[in-house]
């Protein structure tokens, strides 16, 4: 290798090609391969998001239908069956909570948890949770369990 050789890396070297907006006597002076006039041809363009030419945009269009509970809240639905099968892994002892929960990847530490009724519960657990369907407070109370709303 020596210095008549040379040459830049492989797709290091980056010609943009001519050279636009340089006077007319580039070729490519005047309009500087705009076009004529509209937003388009000016500096600092940029159409909005959703922008159809003009026309009514789609979700103006649109008829809008329903309603948004702002307070409502979101609750992670836990079965029985599932907490069974954490009692049959030797994962819980004798008292479900929400931190157990959490440590064993079932739920996210700011979510809100339900235990639902699915499956049934053979184990004596005390569980403290949010909220409890009918079902699953008696299903815990029938296998000799105490539910408890945090």
């Amino acid at each position: 290798m020596n210095l008549s050789n040379l040459k830049p890396a492989e797709g290091s070297v980056n010609r943009d090609g001519k050279r636009v907006g340089r006077g007319q006597g580039s070729g490519k002076g005047g309009t500087a391969t705009r076009g004529h006039k509209g937003a388009k041809s000016r500096s600092g363009y940029s159409k909005k998001i959703g922008f159809e030419g003009g026309q009514m945009p789609l979700q103006r269009r649109v008829p809008k239908f329903g309603f948004k509970n702002i307070n409502r809240k979101e609750y992670q639905g836990i079965n029985l069956d599932k907490l069974q099968e954490l009692v049959d892994k030797k994962v819980i002892k004798n008292a479900v909570t929400f931190e157990n929960l959490v440590e064993n990847g079932l739920v996210g530490k700011n979510d809100l948890v339900k235990i639902l009724g699915r499956g049934e519960l053979k184990a004596s657990l005390k569980v403290s949770m949010h909220k409890f369907t009918a079902t699953a407070k008696s299903a815990i109370e029938a296998a000799g369990g105490e539910a408890i709303n945090l």
